[in-house]
């Protein structure tokens, strides 16, 4: 999953400070990945409901926003909240895989909805 892979190449950045350039990459990697996030909840075919739209949008401008503060910074720490961000996601992604799966109607559960 794209959210783990970007908080695994941001902690393998931390350990490696001496190194700028594990950093950019995997700061490019966040920011990439974000960004096709941002257009795809923008696409008018994304069927999410646009509270749940606003709310990543609103995500994903605060971790732009915090990954151009990591790649001028020397600071490490400051991928701290973006794996963060990143591994709180792909948790509950992944422990809610049926959450995009359509509600079951009654031809399938055999109630009605005048029951």
């Amino acid at each position: 999953m794209a959210f783990t892979k970007a908080a695994v190449m941001m902690e393998d950045a931390k350990k490696n400070t001496d190194d700028r350039a594990i950093l950019s990459q995997a700061l490019r990697f966040n920011h990439l990945f974000w960004t096709i996030l941002q257009a795809d909840i923008t696409d008018p075919a994304n069927k999410l409901p646009n509270p749940i739209k606003a709310n990543i949008m609103s995500l994903s401008i605060f971790v732009d926003k915090q990954t151009t503060k990591a790649l001028r910074s020397s600071d490490p720490e400051d991928l701290d909240v973006l794996i963060s961000i990143n591994r709180n996601l792909a948790m509950g992604l992944r422990d809610n895989p049926g959450a995009d799966a359509p509600a079951p109607d009654a031809a399938t559960t055999g109630t009605s909805a005048t029951a």
